[in-house]
């Protein structure tokens, strides 16, 4: 089985002149980036292994030293990858909280059992995150709010979600 890679961040410019990276986080633990010794960087079709040198807060940006780059021109050549990494090295998540890739091509089910169709997107709202399901006969999509009254169960073995819809959910 083929090695499934999760992007966390993507490199949108240099910073300075010696080969730092801007880097705008693509994930809910942009911490993660103080602590990392290495991040594989996908650019183009190709995964390179980089080691991290420093890094640092710069606005809404992380800004990142590679080991390997010294200076701006080689760090332009960065620009637009996307910083990666394998599952194993995910951070950990409370029980009954799921990362936004496991849960899309999840089927959704109700209770009694109707199939509804397929998660799309994940949607974050101020208050809670909004599951965008693909509903079968090409109606329009379902949206489904992610709360405990609402989603029933989420067996990720089985690719599988069971919804309790709340009245007029599918008006």
């Amino acid at each position: 089985m083929a090695e499934e890679y999760i992007t966390i961040g993507k490199i949108v410019n240099t910073q300075g002149n010696k080969g730092c990276v801007r880097v705008l986080p693509l994930t809910d633990f942009p911490e993660r980036f103080y602590k990392m010794e290495q991040v594989i960087v996908f650019s183009g079709a190709k995964r390179s292994k980089y080691q991290i040198e420093r890094a640092s807060p710069h606005k809404k940006y992380i800004i990142l030293k590679f080991k390997e780059i010294n200076e701006m021109n080689t760090a332009a050549d960065l620009k637009g990858a996307l910083l990666q990494v394998t599952k194993d090295q995910l951070v950990s998540l409370p029980p009954d909280t799921f990362y936004v890739f496991e849960l899309i091509n999840l089927d959704v089910y109700t209770t009694g059992g109707e199939y509804l169709g397929i998660i799309q997107d994940v949607l974050k709202t101020g208050a809670n995150d909004v599951y965008v399901v693909e509903a079968q006969n090409n109606k329009r999509p379902i949206l489904i709010p992610a709360l405990k009254q609402v989603v029933k169960e989420v067996d990720l073995k089985n690719k599988r979600l069971v919804v309790e819809l709340l009245p007029g959910l599918l008006n």
